[in-house]
């Protein structure tokens, strides 16, 4: 019995210890993760970043060695201070400073403690590092741009911030990471992958060898390179003729929607934001509160359109059958409206007016009519603002545009429910929002908006999502940047609108006709849009702003652009000048226009820019 009592007692004990012990191993265990070990230390291995090509095979972006001072904290032991501080050339203090954000990082995870070694600091720092434990040089690469334009597409990189790591672990403390332009969005294929190299510690933290022979280690992989759709030779032509005003260029390829040129101007040299003095150029540029130049003028700078809009208005009304080409009506300076006979001005010089001339002119009167047509056709005003919203809406006005750039701005389209909203005590009509006829009223637009709505033009009826990248290497694009986008205008509409945009450049009495470019057929059209600031509370008015959409040639178009001058006067002045000049140049080669492109970039627009700061009485110049 007691031999049955002890065998059952050690039977039971040993089931508790083994239950135990499955319970720790299978319900309590934790994997065993090579990343956590502490007996282990990772050196990583930075890949070469992809390089940047633009559209014609020009590099853009390469890759320059760089040297990072890293730091373990829990492994560093006592040292000479001051020697190691002359050696990196920092005060003591920049030497307490980093090793309490490295050590609040994480006391056993490697981090950046100095970046950008010069090669020069490096050869002297490498020879003696080996008196500095817990230290350790790590090399990486720095992008090397082979350019001096092009900074609002081509982003910089950047040490990748605790929120980044957090979301995405492929990342560490002191990794770089695309910021803006194309360094953001193709950050995945032009990073690359780590390579890992895992090293075996003794109990005296001395590394002692690979971790088993080098099984576990990771080869680095390349990024991958990129071609971008821009032509440099065009960004670096309008970042010229953008010198000393503000604004943006935006020109599109029609028929494939490729990104030719982004300009943002004033802008500054990418090279500024590379090494050790990119953080200290990168608050100065963002200090600049007057200038703005990491704004994105292209891309964020909303606007009323002006005139250009009266093509959408032409096209909307057509389609809708409230107007044809022989339409006619008469100027007289001016549309009267409403009941206490309101007047919109005009100053095509009155007369009879017909969709061809409606345009050619740029009457308001005729636009006037045409919009307060189509919104009257229909007996409930706000059904008429939507039927008319989605007809402007499918040329990708009022809509993020899906384009493969990060930031943007949607702008804005009305319906009849932004009108509900907006006037909730009376039935508004037609003739209450009949700004919108001439671009102005509500709608706002962003340049890229303006230049893909001519392309949809130019392509009579569709377009592609504009798109920056031509090709990645080993990959293929999107397949959403190879779909087209219809209109909800019909193909037989189109013709009489660019018909009227040729006789822009064309007809006598055409507001562009001075800006007829020798050999090549340009569809356009003018606009000015007021600028209204506030100063003190005080609502002003400054200078006009500059506007021209445009594209060619007329029946094989290769280009579409849209240019906006901040404070440009109207549209022919600056505006106009600036798209007839970069257009002739992408389609020539060259530039012709000489007297045009001297007058150009001898013209600064900086007084115009300053005269909210000048505490002087504000002349406005017409």
């Amino acid at each position: 019995m007691r031999k049955l009592l002890l065998f059952l007692t050690v039977l039971f004990v040993g089931l508790i210890f083994v239950g135990r012990l499955f319970y720790l191993q299978v319900y309590a265990g934790v994997s065993y993760d090579i990343n956590e070990d502490n007996a282990i230390r990772k050196v990583y291995n930075y890949p070469k970043r992809g390089y940047v090509y633009d559209r014609n095979g020009e590099l853009l972006v390469a890759n320059q060695p760089s040297y990072d001072v890293m730091v373990i904290p829990r492994e560093v032991e006592p040292l000479d201070t001051m020697e190691f501080c002359s050696l990196l050339k920092i005060s003591k203090q920049d030497f307490i400073k980093s090793y309490k954000r490295a050590n609040n990082y994480s006391p056993r995870l490697p981090s950046v403690f100095l970046a950008h070694l010069s090669k020069e600091d490096y050869a002297v720092l490498s020879e003696k590092m080996r008196k500095f434990h817990g230290f350790y040089i790590q090399k990486r690469s720095l992008r090397d741009y082979q350019t001096s334009i092009g900074a609002n597409v081509l982003g910089f990189i950047a040490e990748a911030n605790r929120k980044t790591i957090e979301k995405d672990p492929f990342y560490k403390m002191g990794d770089l990471i695309g910021k803006q332009g194309v360094e953001l969005s193709y950050e995945t294929e032009l990073r690359g992958v780590k390579g890992v190299k895992y090293i075996q510690k003794d109990r005296f933290n001395r590394d002692i060898g690979p971790y088993k022979n080098g099984n576990h280690d990771i080869q680095a992989e390349p990024g991958k390179d990129i071609t971008i759709s821009i032509d440099a030779e065009l960004q670096a032509y309008g970042e010229r003729l953008m010198q000393n005003k503000r604004g943006g260029i935006v020109a599109i390829e029609p028929k494939t929607g490729e990104i030719l040129s982004l300009v943002s101007a004033p802008t500054y040299n990418p090279n500024l934001l590379v090494g050790r003095e990119r953080s200290k150029n990168y608050t100065k540029l963002y200090n600049d509160t007057i200038s703005r130049p990491l704004i994105d003028r292209g891309l964020l700078r909303m606007h009323e359109p002006g005139s250009p809009f009266k093509a959408l208005i032409a096209l909307t009304a057509l389609q809708e059958g409230v107007i044809d080409e022989q339409t006619k009506i008469t100027c007289k300076h001016g549309y009267v409206y409403g009941r206490n006979n309101r007047k919109m001005g005009c100053h095509c010089g009155g007369g009879i007016r017909y969709l061809n001339n409606g345009i050619s002119k740029s009457c308001n009167a005729y636009f006037a009519n045409a919009f307060r047509k189509t919104i009257e056709k229909y007996d409930d005003a706000g059904e008429a603002m939507d039927i008319w919203s989605d007809h402007i809406k499918s040329f990708g006005l009022g809509n993020f545009l899906g384009y493969d750039l990060p930031i943007g701005k949607k702008g804005n389209i009305p319906n009849g429910a932004y009108y509900d909203k907006w006037y909730p005590d009376f039935r508004w009509g037609a003739t209450t929002i009949i700004s919108n006829a001439i671009g102005q009223g509500e709608v706002l637009v962003t340049p890229i908006q303006l230049a893909n709505m001519m392309a949809a033009i130019a392509n009579r009826g569709y377009y592609y999502t504009p798109h920056i990248i031509k090709n990645i290497k080993g990959s293929s694009i999107p397949d959403k940047f190879k779909e087209q986008h219809h209109t909800s205008i019909d193909k037989e509409h189109f013709g009489p609108v660019i018909q009227g945009l040729f006789d822009v450049f064309e007809s006598r009495g055409g507001t562009a006709n001075f800006l007829k470019v020798p050999g090549i057929e340009i569809c356009g059209k003018t606009g000015t849009a007021e600028n209204f600031i506030k100063i003190d509370s005080v609502r002003t008015q400054l200078t006009d702003h500059s506007i021209f959409v445009a594209f060619a040639p007329k029946d094989d178009p290769k280009i579409a652009i849209a240019v906006f001058v901040e404070n440009g006067y109207y549209g022919a002045r600056w505006a106009g000048r600036i798209s007839s000049l970069m257009i002739e140049q992408y389609i020539k080669g060259e530039v012709t226009l000489k007297y045009m492109e001297k007058m150009v970039l001898e013209k600064s627009l900086e007084e115009e820019y300053l005269k909210p700061y000048s505490g002087q009485p504000f002349k406005i110049n017409q």
